[in-house]
């Protein structure tokens, strides 16, 4: 069983920069791969990005590649999202999940077993 818990969330003005993090509890959590997703209002969640287990492997959505960067720390149990040239349509609550079931990264939903309970982040124009 793995929580997880994001932070860094807030308030920024669109070109501006955030970066979450996820701390993972449980020492499996190098053995997991990870993403990121979101959720805007009235909109299904949808995928982020996504790192291995390893950190040698990581997958974007097309609408953040180039902008967005995940990477993790597995010394820390911990998995960050930089996030730069933020724009308004990036607005939503941003969720950490972890896969106790695949080593590589996953940008599907179902491929997720465990989540955070998620970080708002809201871009102004």
């Amino acid at each position: 069983q793995a929580q997880l818990v994001e932070s860094g969330g807030g308030l920024v003005q669109a070109g501006g920069s955030l970066r979450l993090s996820c701390v993972a509890s449980g020492r499996t959590f190098s053995s997991y791969a990870m993403g990121w997703f979101r959720q805007a209002p009235g909109k299904e969640r949808e995928f982020v990005a996504a790192i291995s287990w390893s950190g040698g492997s990581t997958i974007y959505a097309e609408s953040v590649k180039g902008r967005f960067t995940i990477s993790r720390d597995n010394a820390k149990n911990t998995v960050y999202l930089q996030m730069n040239t933020l724009e308004p349509e990036d607005t939503a609550v941003y969720y950490c999940a972890a896969s106790r079931t695949f080593y590589k990264a996953r940008s599907g939903l179902s491929d997720y077993d465990y989540w955070g309970q998620g970080t708002q982040v809201t871009v102004s124009s």
